[in-house]
């Protein structure tokens, strides 16, 4: 079958993916008709499995049933003893660990929102989030728990402390996983909030991006039919040499991480394998001692993976799909991916915050024949190319990339001018510029946005710039990305100093990295004493500082 075709025969009457028409918020859409209620439902799918082993984390085996009494244990405590309620914001600020799922899926089930901290982020941007969407609660690791403690203690916000050695004032998620706990049963409605992710903003400040548990199953489901549509594109008579495993190597915080991978292995029951960090030697251990079935993370890791010392000694026979999104594919990888892993189609997808990390994909055979493509999507989502007018544009013409469809944010936290600039009569305008051809498959040409993708991370220039000029030795600064073979893109900055004034390089990413996480610290800040080069209108000019130092 053709692309069309086979989304036809997955989606059409009577199927599990069957969509129809239906009324979200006033506006007729597209939906999965075998939506589930709320995300509640898609966590009771893990009371299906008992002894089992779900969860894998370093040499911790959490079985199916462990996981289910840990997410009622602490589901009881945050609405007895804390009394959380439908709507209130609660934060997760953690690396990959165990207790993460726990506690999402804890406060998801009871009707809360889960609001997920950038686990890299200093204690400018953790106080800044804070304050935005003033949590009722906040569960942190210890390491976070170092950098948030003057700030929670400040607010007199409750807080549970995750893996903490340390004697402090806070609960303690292991003392409440010990007491037995219960399902919670309050009501949740589909168009509820659930999650509130921060994306960072062209204003030097992060947004809220705020998605409902509509939108949240949506894309769970539209990733779900896409892979049902790639089994009929190109069928095989081979039976899986192993059960489905997934190796979560991208961090929760992410959308990738915390929709694509976990809910897309407790959507399936597959075993999930926890990296507390990237590493892809161990990555590498991990597929092989579990067999592995899928990959997914940004492209980078698959670089990784293939460069890694120990790659040509491991088996990784095992994977059938290898792959991602995150940020843009170089066709090199495609062709290095699929030459080099030679059981696994290599699939990629163009997702964002804002869509619940689902948008156009492509994988397998029909990759190879468009390596260059995004692809395209399974119909709850739409995509067109409009002027800087906002007309719509006919095929093969360039412009600005829009999606509508019910697994897009409901809007930003409390930011009411980021909505008219982001969405037009619901619409979400990428920032992004490329094209769509005769038959359907998107190409991403260019950002307009002044935006850097390092490694899958999001960094405005903005930001990074208003850090730059708070030191005292800056006069001008500008912030680029550069072309980077293994991350994408790297940050780089240009600064002038101020008259009179001597600063070094290091001195200069030092400062940054106390006040911005380590991913937005520029790889090189090539120091001037020259003004950098400005446009009619006043504005540096950035392309030329790309071109004179990429």
């Amino acid at each position: 079958m053709n692309f069309d075709e086979a989304v036809s025969a997955v989606t059409g009457t009577g199927q599990p993916y069957e969509i129809i028409e239906a009324t979200v918020n006033d506006k007729a859409m597209k939906v999965f008709r075998n939506t589930p209620p709320s995300l509640r439902a898609i966590f009771d799918v893990l009371r299906s499995r008992t002894d089992e082993t779900f969860l894998v984390y370093e040499e911790e085996e959490w079985s199916f049933a462990k996981v289910t009494s840990s997410i009622d244990s602490l589901s009881r405590y945050l609405v007895e003893d804390l009394g959380i309620g439908n709507g209130d914001r609660v934060a997760i600020a953690m690396r990959n660990l165990p207790e993460w799922i726990i506690s999402y899926a804890a406060i998801l089930s009871v009707g809360a929102v889960a609001v997920l901290f950038n686990a890299w982020w200093q204690r400018d941007e953790l106080e800044f989030a804070i304050t935005d969407c003033d949590p009722a609660l906040v569960i942190v690791d210890e390491e976070r728990c170092a950098r948030l403690a003057p700030i929670v203690d400040d607010r007199a916000i409750p807080t549970i402390t995750v893996r903490s050695n340390k004697a402090l004032p806070y609960a303690r998620i292991d003392e409440i996983l010990a007491v037995p706990g219960i399902r919670v049963d309050r009501p949740i409605d589909l168009d509820d909030d659930a999650t509130i992710l921060y994306t960072s903003g062209t204003t030097g400040r992060p947004k809220g991006a705020v998605s409902t548990h509509r939108a949240v199953l949506s894309a769970v489901m539209a990733f779900g039919a896409r892979n049902e549509v790639q089994k009929l594109i190109q069928p095989t008579t081979v039976p899986p040499k192993f059960p489905p495993c997934f190796i979560l190597a991208i961090p929760l915080f992410h959308v990738t991480g915390s929709v694509a991978v976990l809910l897309g292995a407790i959507a399936t029951t597959s075993k999930l394998i926890l990296l507390h960090r990237w590493d892809p030697e161990k990555a590498l251990t991990i597929i092989e001692r579990y067999r592995v079935t899928n990959f997914i993370g940004v492209p980078t890791m698959s670089w990784d993976l293939m460069e890694a010392p120990s790659f040509t000694k491991t088996d990784t026979s095992s994977l059938v799909s290898i792959g991602g999104g995150g940020s843009p594919v170089p066709p090199q990888l495609v062709t290095r991916l699929d030459q080099r892993v030679r059981s696994a189609a290599p699939s990629f997808g163009y997702g964002m915050t804002e869509t619940n990390a689902y948008g156009p994909g492509i994988g397998g055979s029909d990759l190879l024949a468009h390596p260059t493509s995004a692809g395209k999507t399974i119909p709850i989502m739409d995509v067109k190319i409009v002027s800087p007018l906002g007309e719509d544009l006919p095929p093969g013409s360039s412009g600005e990339i829009c999606f509508t469809g019910v697994n897009l944010i409901r809007g930003y936290w409390q930011r009411p001018e980021a909505n008219e600039q982001a969405f037009t009569q619901g619409w979400l305008k990428t920032g992004d510029l490329g094209h769509i051809d005769t038959d359907g498959y998107l190409y991403i040409e260019d950002r307009i946005k002044d935006m850097i993708i390092r490694g899958g991370e999001n960094v405005y220039s903005v930001e990074v710039e208003a850090v730059l000029y708070e030191h005292p030795a800056v006069n001008e600064a500008a912030v680029f990305g550069v072309a980077h073979e293994r991350l994408g893109e790297e940050v780089v900055a240009t600064v002038q100093l101020a008259a009179g004034h001597h600063c070094t390089e290091q001195e200069l990413r030092d400062f940054v990295g106390q006040h911005l996480a380590a991913f937005k610290v520029p790889a090189r800040i090539i120091i001037t004493n020259e003004p950098l080069p400005r446009g009619a209108t006043g504005k540096i000019v950035k392309r030329e500082l790309k071109v004179k130092y990429a």
